[in-house]
């Protein structure tokens, strides 16, 4: 078996409780202390964060999602609140995979940070070139598959949305990556999650991410104007956490608990973290929370193994997967 892969650096966990969790599926190869991660997109590599609170306290850094080249975005305005979330189209601004790996992963390293990338592209072989530039970095002990871009190889579908195209973008990181431990990023706007889960793991993934935000568009009442520049845009915040439950649980039912899940979608408190890991997910992201309050992410870190140990738990493990069903009635 392969050594599990941690880094040191970052708060004791309450005493008698173990939050560590298993990434690395079967072979064990990834094992974070807590787990507690970021959303990609809602983080960037976490200069700004780390000037708040130390991010090695995190399971891991899912850092914003690179591509092969710079990418300026979308015109703005980018983003615009909603009832309990908010709507976001960015467009995947990043200054491309070469200056992340060479910038940004080093920074992440030397805080204490464990590293995990998250690539986009629109097309495989774009994948395919950026998993390359990222398997070059020794520092990077994962990577997040971003599987909600544009395909324009097939009229602007996104790959997530087809069992067929996502395994095709995984297999082809999987080539490129055959040692690293790789999640596949789905997204809820499907009408069944669990194939498309089963057709990526089959094809190489070592687990899933979910979920990604879901579609939606909002209209300024009195002028009629989008209020997001793109029109539609990515719905996320606590207004989508019952679909991101759902997903996770037919997820896990589909997949097996030896298929790790990294759970996200409306996490900010530790009853939501233990929700998700009821669902059935392994570690939970935490996004739109951190611009309301850009302390929540070590605010869970620091209290989950207190939530545990006042209900009898010694180790997040014992709640994975455990969810109970009203019994029917006679």
């Amino acid at each position: 078996m392969t050594a599990p892969t941690t880094t040191s650096g970052g708060a004791a966990p309450t005493d008698g409780i173990d939050l560590s969790v298993d990434l690395g599926g079967n072979d064990g190869a990834l094992v974070l202390p807590n787990p507690i991660v970021t959303a990609s997109g809602c983080f960037a590599s976490g200069r700004e964060i780390d000037a708040l609170w130390d991010v090695a306290e995190l399971g891991a850094v899912v850092a914003k999602s690179v591509t092969r080249e710079p990418r300026q975005g979308l015109p703005t305005p980018r983003m615009t609140e909603t009832p309990s979330g908010m709507l976001n189209a960015i467009g995947l601004q990043n200054p491309g995979v070469d200056t992340w790996v060479d910038r940004d992963v080093p920074w992440l390293a030397a805080r204490g940070a464990r590293v995990i990338a998250s690539i986009a592209g629109n097309t495989v072989e774009d994948f395919r070139e950026v998993a390359k530039r990222v398997g070059t970095s020794r520092e990077v002990v994962a990577v997040e598959v971003n599987l909600s871009c544009p395909n324009v190889s097939h009229r602007g579908l996104v790959f997530a949305t087809q069992a067929s195209t996502a395994a095709e973008v995984v297999r082809a990181v999987r080539a490129a990556l055959p040692t690293m431990p790789l999640f596949a990023k789905l997204t809820p706007d499907v009408t069944e999650i669990a194939p498309v889960g089963r057709a990526v793991v089959e094809a190489g993934a070592t687990g899933v991410s979910a979920i990604n935000t879901t579609l939606g568009m909002a209209i300024d009442a009195e002028t009629g104007r989008v209020k997001v520049a793109n029109g539609y845009a990515g719905l996320s915040g606590p207004a989508i956490r019952p679909m991101a439950v759902r997903a996770i649980h037919q997820l896990h039912a589909e997949l097996g608990p030896d298929v790790p899940i990294i759970g996200m979608g409306g996490v900010r408190s530790v009853e939501d973290v233990v929700e998700l890991v009821r669902a059935g997910a392994s570690a939970v992201a935490v996004g739109t929370a951190t611009f309301a309050d850009p302390f929540t992410a070590r605010t869970l870190v620091r209290s989950l193994g207190s939530w545990l140990e006042q209900r009898g738990f010694t180790s997040l493990s014992e709640l994975r997967g455990s969810v109970h069903r009203w019994p029917h009635n006679p």
